[in-house]
């Protein structure tokens, strides 16, 4: 099996840095200095004190995935239809595309421009990538795959590729199954992201200084009963008592982990906090389901983006 990884930041470095070290060929499509960095001496992988070097291919150009069987998207929500699009030019029919992004609504969006199966899922990690070619990896690792969304001739052949990328997985030391309901597992990752992610954003926290709060954990509980009400009025069957108890295991799973979130604004990124407290924020309006605070830390969110955004403008400018 070949996979190909669009999108080489933290996420799908790290997933592909695992399938790699259990043998299976990976080639990562990324940034040049990324890039040129693991051709030269391979990705260094910290992780549980131990530091490995992993050896894989990378590639600056897209047109490497079109002789993979699968293909993992770790783009961020925002460039979901641009990147579609620029896969549908290069990838076979048969080629199994799988979202491993934030967000609720990735694999729809991309399956909307693509031919190929596309699979949705909720992946839980922390990693980070402290510079080129270097990965840092926080707790975590884990996968819950969807069904293939593009019914038709291929679909039982992209079911047996599904199967054979989960064996892969699980036998890479990822625990990785397929969901009898998706949509449950992403409302649940979609969750824990907007109870964490813009607090510690915000502070620049790690997670067990945000779960040690009350005032935070008291936002974190207001957030979940939110999510829980908006995913009730979408008809998705999750419980605000699943919820929650997912909220929790977050951080016992990876208490030092820091946001995507905080780790975009730290960096003068674009965040995607559109796509997630901002996502039930949109839902809920639509919905008739009321969102205070989810709106509250996407503006707070929103508006140091922007401030930031403004002051590296003027920087440039003068």
């Amino acid at each position: 099996m070949q996979v190909g990884v669009m999108g080489a930041g933290a996420v799908g470095t790290f997933f592909g840095a695992m399938l790699a070290r259990s043998g299976v060929p990976v080639t990562l499509v990324g940034r040049e200095r990324h890039v040129r960095a693991i051709e030269a001496v391979g990705l260094e992988v910290t992780s549980g004190g131990r530091v490995d070097h992993v050896r894989m291919a990378a590639s600056t150009d897209l047109g490497v995935l079109a002789s993979m069987d699968v293909v993992l998207v770790a783009v961020k929500s925002v460039d979901t239809e641009a990147v579609a699009q620029d896969l549908a030019r290069v990838l076979p029919p048969a080629t199994l595309v799988v979202s491993l992004q934030n967000g609720v609504d990735n694999a729809w969006r991309m399956s909307a421009h693509l031919p190929n199966p596309v699979v949705p899922a909720a992946v839980y990690v922390s990693a980070e990538m402290p510079g080129d070619g270097r990965l840092r990896h926080n707790g975590g690792g884990s996968i819950v795959a969807g069904r293939p969304l593009r019914a038709g001739v291929a679909d039982g052949v992209a079911g047996t590729v599904l199967e054979a990328l989960v064996a892969r997985f699980v036998a890479a030391g990822v625990p990785c199954r397929v969901s009898d309901d998706i949509r449950v597992d992403l409302w649940t990752k979609l969750t824990a992201n907007c109870a964490y992610n813009a607090i510690s954003a915000l502070s620049q926290l790690r997670y067990r200084h945000i779960a040690a709060n009350d005032g935070t954990r008291d936002v974190m509980r207001m957030v979940t009963e939110e999510n829980a009400a908006v995913a009730a009025a979408e008809g998705v069957p999750v419980s605000l008592e699943a919820l929650a108890l997912a909220v929790r295991k977050i951080v016992e799973a990876m208490p030092e982990a820091l946001s995507s979130t905080a780790q975009d604004l730290a960096l003068g990124r674009p965040t995607e906090i559109g796509s997630l407290n901002g996502f039930v924020v949109r839902r809920g309006a639509a919905l008739g389901v009321p969102t205070p605070v989810n709106r509250t830390l996407q503006a707070l969110v929103g508006l140091v983006e922007q401030t930031r955004r403004a002051s590296a403008s003027d920087t440039v400018e003068r």
